[in-house]
């Protein structure tokens, strides 16, 4: 039987054609997978070091319709400002992917590869098809607090990601065992339990106005207006833990209002 290493997986599909590190072309790495793809880059899920170690690998291809001179600058500062940013929430304590390589130059990013499912999914799923009870769900209640705390966390230490969505926001479960040893059952571990990671930060930057906050929480809750319009009425957990644990929350919040009406007046008009 052929033995298919990483480097021929890529020859073989001219969709992968693009500079790759070189650790991915070494046996122990296994064939880049394709997860996502978007209108500035792509993601991967491969390994680093060892077939042992999962990895996001995040590339920004080069854009044929700008110059290319201009192209290699913007996605160099792209690539070294998200890097910058996911080593600042890791020193301070945010749970973000943590930096595992980077070669700004030919355009890609490896991160950890963080298990579990976007947040998007988990309330979704949990929602399922009912129309009742939805603001008494403790449960439910629960998870939009810990979305609260990780966004309050991020705000504190300067940090404003851009494009605030469940898509962005990734649930990591425990483990099976951790759960069995606390009685929990497999269904809510799988569904509402674990530790909130924010994800996707190639659109975050250093803040310290209470507008870019403001906007941060705004994108989020026209998100579960989109998005989870059945869950849209436990928003206001999210904005109460956010509350707590941000001293500077009032005057953001203040902001937010004024944020949300700018919103319906463009509504209006169209």
């Amino acid at each position: 039987m052929a033995v298919t290493t990483a480097a021929d997986a890529i020859t073989a599909d001219a969709s992968q054609q693009f500079p790759l590190p070189k650790i991915l072309t070494y046996p122990s790495s296994t064939p880049p997978q394709l997860i996502t793809q978007g209108a500035e880059g792509r993601l991967y899920k491969t390994t680093y070091l060892n077939p042992d170690l999962p990895c996001a690998l995040k590339y920004r291809p080069p854009k044929p319709w700008r110059h290319p001179i201009l192209d290699h600058r913007l996605t160099r500062h792209r690539i070294l400002s998200e890097a910058r940013i996911l080593a600042k929430c890791q020193r301070e304590g945010l749970r973000v992917p943590a930096v595992y390589a980077i070669d700004e130059s030919a355009g890609w990013l490896m991160l950890e590869w963080i298990p579990g499912t976007p947040v998007r999914v988990n309330i979704n799923n949990w929602l399922g098809t009912r129309t009742e009870g939805i603001e008494a769900d403790s449960r439910l209640k629960d998870l939009m607090r810990r979305i609260g705390l990780a966004i309050g966390r991020m705000h504190k230490i300067g940090i404003v990601h851009g494009d605030l969505t469940t898509s962005n926001m990734m649930l990591c479960p425990p483990s099976r065992a951790t759960a069995a040893t606390a009685g929990t059952l497999c269904q809510d571990v799988d569904e509402l339990s674990g530790e909130i990671y924010i994800i996707d930060l190639g659109l975050a930057s250093g803040a310290v106005h209470e507008e870019e906050r403001a906007v941060d929480l705004y994108v989020l809750e026209r998100a579960f207006g989109s998005t989870h319009p059945r869950a849209e009425c436990l928003f206001e957990e999210v904005l109460d833990a956010y509350r707590g644990c941000f001293k500077q929350a009032p005057t953001v919040l203040k902001k937010l209002e004024d944020v949300r009406l700018r919103g319906r007046k463009r509504s209006m008009l169209g």
